[in-house]
């Protein structure tokens, strides 16, 4: 029980004692906070990545050993050979949708386990994936196989930002979601560097069985880390929980519940709960979206936040990297370098891929999402025209300038879009939508990633170094668009994204003038509840924040 002194302090703060006890109770369980808490989450969402990667890269080398060739002889043809690898993508694209019915059902951590790792009941998607393709001896088999890790990696991969970006402080959070780009790079040049080691047990099997095998590895690690882990506050909040919401904010700061950032982070998430028709009663607890509701404008722009997730997903995969990703193995030898070599090269590729990854992470808070957005869109397509150019000419000297471009190619890729996809639609999207925008836009990523992987076989061998003409045009659509649709987001909190749309709304402005602005009141703040039309009751939530105008949240014709 409180003693008097306390309980006077809390009917100060606006906390009644049975929400303080209900928070007391929420924090005991929690071992870790500030400092330690946030390197756990980030090591966590980080092997997710890593994971994610490497099972990326793995294929790249596999697809002309020797023993591979033997087991599959099928991938010899170009067309089943691309089939092999992008079959992997529907899978991915499956658990993305998967995530629209489990994500807010489940919450963050839980889907993320689904997705990667096993529980109680033993060995789960991703983990089952692996195995069977590491045990395949059929096409059909290891199609199936790759399939099911593909569900379970598009389970992570539409969770993962997301729950580390709601569990970031604003300040840190693009550098911390592009740490997870980075480390997709370093699960890639793992994977290739596997792939080289085993090349030389050229008289068994374990040449490609064992390559594949080891991504269980990173998901046994994901599985031990989890359970350290608090739930993401915003969406223990949006289910109805706000005692728990204000004991994990209060652990991630390392700072007392009645601290005035933490109470202030409480109170702009607690808004943007309610402005988005979702609640913070406990007797309420239901976080069902209806998906009609993502083609509503008003001050929440739903419509307009999902597109841009689903269309930066999109255009990282046009600008082609998995053209080099999936392939770079093949790419050097097509270039006239004997497979050893060309397997060096690859290795080479993704281990500069990394260390070019790591400049991103000094960059993204400083210079902000557009800008390198536009760096690597504008690098990428003039590293396209060269190697058109360079493939039309097809002697030597040419050859040597084309494998140096993939590195080219690879490093403006890292530097403008390997992470911000992750990070971006995570931040651009309200709360109420996060969970199914994600896995939208996710799916997206799925979607274009399987157009891609799967062309390129065919590609090449029908319209050779053209191929890199048409992927220069697609990085070049792409620089226009990011620069007159998409807003800037850093250095604000998820929740001011939600001002700065409202904002742009009611002034009827571009919501990108308006995220270039230096005046847009913080989430929070009293001017940003008049922006947002709301007003505001207790911090324990139990005065509901009311929506003023219900009427906004137009359905778009």
């Amino acid at each position: 029980m409180l003693n008097e002194k306390a309980e006077i302090h809390h009917r100060e703060e606006g906390l009644d004692s049975t929400f303080v006890n209900e928070v007391q109770a929420a924090s005991e369980p929690m071992k870790l906070r500030g400092r330690k808490l946030k390197a756990t989450l980030s090591f966590v969402a980080g092997t997710g990545f890593i994971l994610f990667g490497y099972d990326q890269g793995v294929m790249s080398a596999l697809l002309t050993a020797n023993q591979f060739e033997k087991v599959f002889p099928e991938v010899k043809h170009p067309t089943l050979q691309s089939f092999l690898v992008a079959i992997y993508e529907i899978g991915c694209l499956s658990g993305a949708l998967l995530t629209l019915v489990l994500g807010d059902k489940f919450g963050r951590k839980r889907t993320i386990a689904l997705g990667a790792c096993t529980t109680d009941t033993g060995c789960l998607i991703m983990t089952i994936g692996a195995i069977i393709q590491a045990a395949s001896f059929s096409y059909a088999q290891i199609i199936v196989a790759r399939i099911i890790t593909g569900v379970g990696n598009g389970l992570n991969t539409s969770t993962v930002p997301a729950y580390h970006a709601e569990c970031s402080p604003p300040h840190q959070r693009g550098s911390l979601i592009m740490i997870e780009g980075s480390l997709i790079t370093l699960g890639i040049m793992i994977s290739y560097w596997i792939d080289f080691a085993f090349f030389w047990a050229s008289g068994s099997s374990a040449q490609w069985r064992a390559p594949i095998a080891l991504q269980i590895l990173f998901a046994l690690i994901v599985a031990f880390a989890l359970p350290l882990l608090p739930e993401s506050p915003r969406w223990l909040m949006k289910a109805g929980r706000p005692a728990e919401a204000l004991a994990v904010i209060s652990a991630l700061e390392d700072k007392p519940y009645t601290d005035s950032v933490v109470r202030t982070t409480f109170q702009a998430v607690k808004e943007a709960v309610t402005l988005e028709g979702s609640t913070v009663d406990k007797s309420d607890s239901s976080v069902k979206v209806s998906l009609s509701e993502l083609f509503t404008s008003g001050r929440s722009q739903n419509f307009r936040r999902v597109a841009l997730g689903v269309i930066i997903q999109c255009f990282q995969q046009i600008t082609g990297i998995n053209l080099i990703t999936y392939y770079a193995t093949i790419l050097f030898e097509r270039l006239g370098i004997n497979d050893v070599k060309s397997r060096i090269l690859a290795a080479c590729n993704g281990t500069e891929y990394f260390l070019a990854s790591l400049v991103a992470i000094f960059l993204i808070d400083r210079v902000g999402r557009r800008k390198l957005m536009l760096f690597g869109g504008i690098g990428q397509c003039l590293t396209m025209v060269l190697l058109a150019v360079l493939g039309s000419i097809n002697n030597s000297a040419a050859d040597i300038a084309s494998a140096v471009l993939l590195f080219v190619f690879n490093s403006f890729f890292a530097v403008g879009w390997l992470g911000m996809t992750w990070l971006y639609p995570a931040e651009i999207v309200g709360l109420r939508m996060r969970g199914p925008a994600n896995a939208l836009s996710t799916a997206s990523n799925w979607t274009f990633n399987f157009l891609v992987v799967m062309i390129t076989g065919p590609a090449f061998q029908n319209i050779s170094w053209g191929t890199y003409i048409v992927f220069a045009a697609l990085n070049a659509f792409i620089i226009p668009i990011v620069y007159f649709f998409f807003p800037e987001t850093a250095g604000r909190s998820l929740e001011d994204m939600d001002v700065v749309f409202a904002l742009a709304y009611l002034e009827k402005v571009s919501p990108v003038a308006v995220s270039l602005r230096k005046d847009v009141p913080p989430a929070g703040s009293p001017e940003a509840e008049r922006i947002l039309g709301i007003r505001t009751g207790s911090i324990s939530g139990s005065e509901k924040t009311l929506p003023r105008e219900v009427e906004d949240n137009k359905q778009i014709p």
